[in-house]
């Protein structure tokens, strides 16, 4: 990976594992989940549409051969996850929501044996697949298979992971190429198009309280305007896959989120899950250290005999 490689990767990792926090905020102090995806998702959109016309970027975008594809990415990218994200934070903790998502290389590896020959998976990253599910199924089962209500926020979040998994994928096969401003400024519009009627059937029945309202924004600028472009460019330099690594780091950012500020407490199932499923992400996404940090750690590391 390139050092701009790197540095879109440490900046996603941060700012999509801050969402989940204040993601609970906002539906706990009673903003619908579907209001709260539409208001970050606008907010987003007029920020990248006013940057990508003042840079010249949004023509290439507005092509019709690229219609189809950004109404599908902004489908199962952005209208079907950030709803049911926030639907299942009513439910359970936003430390297990990250945890939950962290499946999301898993799943792209698993879609891949059918719909990406680049990210096909053999070897190791077949046996990363397993036990990566196996740590879905520990977090399940332990924490929470017993509460119906937990379950269901559960699956919610699951089937965002998907969307998630698929998103990239459209990306890397269908709109690569396109600047990354103009593609999610493209997509984010849809997206706001989509979810308005929702919206305005379930608005908010009392006014956020300011707690809310500064998280609506956090959400709206730095998680979705600005990690949305870093992830675009993330995608175009490593791919889908390796891009969708960021996972490993924002769940542990989530989770130390949860506990300091929101005083979750992660049972074992999580734990054990969260622990399998970065395993399992590792592995399934080939287990490689990139070359230069792996050359570094060899010339550091002390010759056979010598230890």
């Amino acid at each position: 990976m390139s050092a701009r490689a790197w540095t879109a990767f440490a900046a996603v990792s941060i700012l999509w594992g801050i969402p989940y926090l204040f993601i609970k905020v906002a539906v706990d102090d009673g903003v619908p989940p579907v209001f709260l995806a539409w208001v970050r998702v606008l907010m987003a959109a007029i920020v990248l549409l006013a940057l990508s016309q003042r840079a010249g970027v949004l023509a290439p975008a507005l092509r019709r051969s690229y219609r189809g594809w950004f109404l599908l990415y902004a489908v199962v990218e952005i209208c079907g996850p950030f709803p049911l994200i926030a639907a299942g934070e009513r439910h359970v903790a936003s430390s297990l929501a990250a945890i939950l998502i962290a499946a999301v290389p898993m799943i792209v590896a698993l879609l891949a044996i059918r719909f990406d020959p680049s990210e096909r998976v053999t070897g190791r990253r077949a046996v990363g697949l397993v036990i990566g599910f196996a740590g879905v199924v520990a977090l399940v089962g332990l924490d929470v298979s017993a509460d119906s209500s937990a379950l269901l926020g559960a699956l919610m979040i699951l089937l965002a992971a998907v969307g998630y998994a698929i998103g990239p994928m459209i990306i890397n096969q269908r709109l690569v190429g396109l600047d990354p401003r103009a593609l999610m400024a493209v997509a984010l519009s849809i997206a706001t198009v989509l979810l308005t009627p929702a919206a305005l059937l379930a608005p908010p029945s009392h006014t956020p309280s300011t707690d809310a309202i500064l998280s609506i924004v956090v959400l709206g600028l730095f998680c979705t305007a600005a990690a949305f472009v870093l992830f675009g460019a993330l995608i175009g330099e490593v791919g889908p896959g390796r891009a969708t690594v960021i996972t490993y780091i924002s769940p542990i950012v989530a989770v130390a989120l949860g506990v300091a500020v929101l005083d979750e407490h992660p049972g074992v199932g999580a734990v054990a899950g969260l622990l399998l499923i970065l395993a399992g992400s590792w592995l399934s996404t080939d287990g490689r250290l990139p070359p230069g940090l792996a050359r570094r750690l060899a010339r550091r590391s002390p010759a056979p005999g010598r230890l």
